[in-house]
């Protein structure tokens, strides 16, 4: 997915005994290589708390670039058939990708078969294959979260296609029913057997605020 993942930082109680995915985070920016994380079944999402429901405004800072421009975008979450909550993968991929990519972005596609995987159309023919190969994730208490997931993006070109993994670390925390604030680490890794290193091409730091929006609002995807 073409995606930005949020994560917050929250106070320091839960550090006193910090869990696998709060360890991880403790390393940054000492990342060596993806983590070792479980690989996830066709049928496997990524399973938000009940809170997440609904459509968010998001804005999100890379504090990295603090000259840069905020990324501003929607997400949505809701139940899927098993009742479990979960992004609607293809809408968020789109409202990002755009607001990233602008109108080189033509569409994003979830594979049928498998929650893991999905395909953007670019113009130039391009086309993004992104593979979620590996994935945990932990609540640390009834208002925070966190997750940590890898993907596999391939890039088809007229040539040869280009490959990249990318690890990114959310921690999310509900402050209300109207706002949630997250952090995230990311890093841009090569492909497997593309280099001698797995050391990171890029990272990131992000900052982000989601907010409620009411739910007859008029999407960005619907607005089109």
């Amino acid at each position: 997915m073409i995606s930005i993942t949020i994560l917050l930082s929250s106070s320091p109680a839960w550090a006193s005994a910090p869990g696998r995915l709060e360890q991880r985070q403790e390393l940054w920016p000492a990342w060596t290589g993806p983590a070792a994380l479980p690989r996830p079944s066709n049928s496997d999402d990524l399973i938000y708390p009940a809170w997440f429901e609904g459509l968010w405004s998001v804005v999100n800072e890379d504090l990295d670039d603090p000259t840069g421009d905020l990324i501003q975008h929607q997400a949505r979450f809701q139940a899927d058939d098993r009742g479990r909550m979960v992004g609607d993968r293809a809408f968020n991929a789109l409202s990002i990708g755009t607001a990233l990519l602008g109108d080189q972005l033509l569409r994003v596609e979830d594979d049928p078969n498998s929650a893991n995987r999905q395909m953007a159309q670019l113009k130039g023919d391009l086309r993004l294959d992104t593979r979620v190969t590996n994935r945990d994730q932990s609540s640390i208490d009834d208002e925070t979260f966190i997750a940590d997931e890898i993907v596999l993006q391939i890039l088809h070109l007229p040539g040869p296609p280009r490959l990249s993994r990318i690890e990114t670390l959310s921690r999310y925390q509900r402050c209300s029913d109207q706002i949630i604030r997250g952090e995230q680490w990311q890093a841009r890794y090569p492909a497997p057997g593309q280099a001698i290193s797995n050391k990171a091409i890029s990272q990131h730091h992000f900052q982000l605020t989601m907010r409620k929006v009411a739910d007859d609002s008029v999407t960005i995807q619907e607005a089109k």
